[in-house]
């Protein structure tokens, strides 16, 4: 998929990173400049993951290893949840630990049960570089980890294991997206 732009959005739609890209594989580096391209990037950020139908997405998924996520996911009581996080960091994670379904943009029509707290706390900065603390609870809370997870160059199918982990993996290799060679 090539950069295009959204109607309606001054946000740039960026080409996914898919399983197997190196980037992410890789630890994302800390935002030193809140200038206006980390806006653009939030952008673009946003318009991407609107036009795949996601409800986060991490920077290293289109390509850019900084550490910036987006999201706009519901909770378990359908409360939405909207906003940016730059520099995140997974202060708290606990709670009871649910094996959920799980998918991921960069591994688009796969999903495994995939073992979650159901409540996380993240720390961080918007865009302005204002401190920012976001907790989540239930497939929120599973989104706040998911995202943080990308930022640390791991992708849901690390967390899992055994057979789980073995048809997952299976599965992506056989996808028509999955690279070759």
């Amino acid at each position: 998929m090539r950069n295009r732009p959204i109607p309606g959005s001054s946000g740039l739609i960026r080409a996914m990173s898919l399983l197997g890209d190196p980037v992410l594989h890789g630890i994302c580096e800390p935002v030193t400049d809140f200038g206006p391209s980390l806006a653009r990037l939030v952008e673009d950020m946003y318009a991407t993951m609107y036009a795949a139908e996601g409800v986060g997405l991490a920077a290293n998924q289109i390509g850019v290893p900084l550490r910036v996520f987006v999201y706009d996911c519901p909770d378990d009581e359908d409360v939405r949840h909207l906003g940016h996080l730059v520099n995140p960091r997974l202060v708290e994670a606990d709670g009871i630990t649910v094996r959920g379904p799980e998918g991921c943009l960069s591994l688009p029509g796969l999903e495994a049960g995939t073992p979650r707290f159901d409540r996380a706390v993240v720390e961080g900065l918007t865009v302005d570089g204002e401190p920012v603390r976001v907790t989540g609870t239930g497939f929120f809370a599973r989104c706040l980890q998911h995202e943080c997870d990308h930022l640390e160059g791991a992708v849901y199918t690390d967390r899992l294991t055994g057979l789980r982990r073995r048809r997952a993996l299976r599965a992506a290799r056989r996808a028509p997206w999955a690279r070759t060679g």
